[in-house]
Formats: C-alpha cells, sequence, structure tokens
C-alpha cells in the first residue's frame, strides 16, 4: 500500500488518549453540577414543608383567648384580597392555612372578617339612632315575625259552689318585619392600595359605618317601609284620648310650633304621664338636637331646670329623670311638628339584623380606582304601639 492510498483513505483517524480523557472529565462534572442543583431544590422542598407542617400544627391548636395571632391570618388574608383581589387572595389563604368565614359563589367576594365586622357593628351601636335604644334581634331569614297581646283577657268573681263564666279570649296579633338591604360603595385608587402604610381595613370600616349609620338612623324614624325600614313616625297619629292599636298617641303642646309661653313645662310633663306606668320604667327621650337646646332651658316652678347632664362618662343627659337620646333626623320644632318622643323604645321598636356582611372587590368598572361593593340586610318597624308617644307642636 503507498502512502498516496493511506491519505485518501475515508475512515476519520481514531482520537488520542489525551481527548478522550477530556471529554469525559468534562461529562462528570456537568453530572455532578446537575446532582448538586437537583438535591438543592430538594432541601428546599423539605424546608418549605416542613414549615407548612409546623403552620399546621399550630393552626390545629385551640387559640388562647385574646391570642394576638389568632386572627392575623384572617387580616393578612382579607387585606390582600382587597388589595389585589381574588387569585392573590385565594393563594393566601392556602399559604396561611386558614380562610375567612365564607367564600361567595362566582362574584368572587367573602364575607368580612370576624374582627372587621366586629368594628363595624361596635360603630353602629354608638351612634346617635334609635339602635341604641330598641330591641335589636339576629335573624337567618329575609323577616321576623313580633306576636303581641295587645287585648287583655277577661276575668271575674267566682263563688265556691256557682257556674263559671266563659271569659273573653286575648287576642294576639303578627307583626311581620321584612328585612332590606343596606348597600355602600366606597373607592380608592389603586396605587393607594399598593401603598402598604395604608390600613385599608380601617378605612374601609369606617367608610361603610358612616354610610349605613346614617341611612339606618334616618330610617328608623322616617323611613316609609318601601325598601327601607319603617320609621316609627311615619305610622298614623292620634291625640291620645282617642288612642287605638296600630296608631301612635300624641300630646299638643297648646301652642302652634312653639311651647305654650306661660307653662312650657306641661307639655313635657304631660307626655310622660301619658305613657303608661308598666313601660315608664325603661323609657328615653328621643328629639334632635335644636330641640334639646330649647328644652333644656325649661324650668319648672320652683325654678329648677327639667334638664340635667349626666354625672358619669358616657352617661346620657335626663330630662324629668329619663335618658335622652340625641337622633338628629327628628324633625325641628315647627306648626304641626312632631319634634319629641318618649317611651320604652326597647318595648316600641324592633331592628331586625342578618349577621352577613359582604364586600365584593370591583377593579374594572371604575379604572384606576378600585370599588368596594359592601352590603347588609336590616329592617326595622313598631313592634308595640302603646310603648311610645308624640309631642306635638299645635293647639290640639
Amino acid at each position: 500500500m503507498t502512502p498516496e492510498t493511506k491519505s485518501r483513505g475515508d475512515a476519520p483517524m481514531p482520537a488520542g488518549p489525551s481527548e478522550v480523557k477530556t471529554a469525559l472529565d468534562g461529562f462528570l462534572n456537568e453530572v455532578k453540577a446537575f446532582q448538586s442543583d437537583v438535591q438543592s431544590k430538594l432541601k428546599q422542598q423539605e424546608e418549605r414543608v416542613t414549615m407548612l407542617d409546623r403552620k399546621t400544627i399550630a393552626y390545629a391548636r385551640p387559640a388562647l383567648s385574646g391570642a394576638a395571632d389568632a386572627a392575623a391570618p384572617h387580616q393578612k388574608a382579607f387585606d390582600t384580597y382587597l388589595r389585589n383581589g381574588c387569585d392573590d387572595g385565594l393563594r393566601a389563604l392556602v399559604l396561611e392555612g386558614k380562610g375567612l368565614n365564607t367564600s361567595v359563589a362566582a362574584e368572587g367576594g367573602y364575607l368580612v372578617d370576624p374582627q372587621t365586622a366586629d368594628t363595624i357593628r361596635s360603630v353602629l351601636k354608638t351612634t346617635a339612632s334609635i339602635r341604641a335604644i330598641a330591641n335589636v334581634v339576629t335573624v337567618e331569614a329575609t323577616s321576623f315575625d313580633v306576636l303581641v297581646d295587645h287585648s287583655d283577657m277577661g276575668s271575674g268573681w267566682a263563688t265556691e259552689t256557682g257556674p263559671v263564666g266563659e271569659s273573653d279570649t286575648p287576642v294576639i296579633e303578627r307583626i311581620t318585619i321584612p328585612l332590606h338591604e343596606l348597600s355602600a360603595m366606597p373607592k380608592a385608587s389603586q396605587r393607594l392600595l399598593d401603598d402598604s402604610a395604608f390600613d385599608i381595613e380601617g378605612w374601609l370600616a369606617g367608610r361603610i359605618a358612616d354610610k349605613f349609620a346614617r341611612a339606618e338612623a334616618a330610617a328608623f324614624v322616617n323611613g316609609d317601609g318601601v325598601d327601607k325600614p319603617r320609621g316609627f313616625l311615619t305610622h298614623p297619629k292620634v291625640a291620645e284620648t282617642q288612642w287605638s292599636w296600630g296608631s301612635l298617641g300624641y300630646i299638643a303642646t297648646g301652642n302652634l310650633g312653639e311651647f305654650a309661653t306661660v307653662s312650657a313645662s306641661d307639655a313635657i310633663v304631660d307626655l310622660v304621664y301619658a305613657l303608661n306606668a308598666a313601660y315608664r320604667a325603661n323609657a328615653s327621650f328621643v328629639m334632635n338636637s335644636k330641640t334639646a337646646g330649647a328644652v333644656r332651658k325649661m324650668k319648672d316652678a320652683d325654678g329648677r331646670f327639667l334638664w340635667s347632664d349626666g354625672l358619669a362618662a358616657e352617661q346620657p343627659s335626663r330630662l324629668m329623670g329619663y335618658p335622652v337620646l340625641i337622633a338628629e333626623d327628628m324633625p325641628d320644632i315647627a306648626e304641626n311638628a312632631f319634634a319629641i318622643a318618649f317611651g320604652d323604645f326597647t318595648a316600641g321598636y324592633t331592628v331586625a339584623d342578618r349577621p352577613d356582611l359582604r364586600v365584593l372587590r370591583d377593579p374594572f368598572s371604575a379604572k384606576p380606582h378600585v370599588l368596594f361593593y359592601a352590603s347588609k340586610r336590616v329592617g326595622g318597624d313598631v313592634s308595640d304601639f302603646a310603648a311610645i308617644k308624640l309631642l306635638k307642636f299645635a293647639v290640639s
């Protein structure tokens, strides 16, 4: 075989030992790097599983009363939902290990977590509303029925051997209080929500509480009962001498649009004693600030003021010894106005509440703002017409 023949061969020349060693070393280095990366990821995954197990064990323990971190998962998840919407809120719920009270269907909203709902209810209780002195009940249905026996059972004297005649049977009447939806829709810019220093829950609770408190207070006094509670001043009103069940009795001041010039305090005294003694023990006056300014100047025949301020903190002022609720939705003193009410509102007016408060987040309808639609259901109506009396600023 000639040198030319060797040079013309098509088969590649075999690699030398040094080249094979270099290629094998590179392959082994790549395998070691891959193995190290897999072990690192497995270690991270084990640490995550361990942390989740610890959280699950911690959440399985009963929370101590007043524990500061017991409500933290609810707060954080609710805050995430309000800031970032449904997906992030759901992710936060999974990572925290706890959920809110209940998840709402397709709308993507949640029932408000317990701490926020308590904040709103506490604000409602401290507002100048009939709610503060009325009978407040919690219901799960769409209405609340009050059974009232406003008649008197018959009785008679009987002898030992004589026949006993049948007496009158009491009449029980049903008063139905439907629940109506009360809503509010405050908004905030997305930039404001992205600011971690912004107290989203405090702001939301404050805005909703203010809206609901003002709407409720107005409806409990002057509501017409159409898609809202019925106020006690919207029921028929008749002179106390002609009173019958289904209407509220009133006492006239004797002067049109004002108190009597000579004995102004007489009208207040007459109003108090127009109420049955059984109701007077728990009775309260209800009036607005302008009317209170006129009443607190009144004196009796001996020159003593009828009005006295509360002796202790947070105690209401008193008129003739009875507490006074300042409700700004009561009418001002004017011709034929029913500016003052007096009665046992715990017996006379019932507020029906449904405990759930829903909040839906809407980031699309008002860009670049985010809307928060909050709603609850509440109803109210007179439950005992004999328990409330009115003062009419008229001659009769």
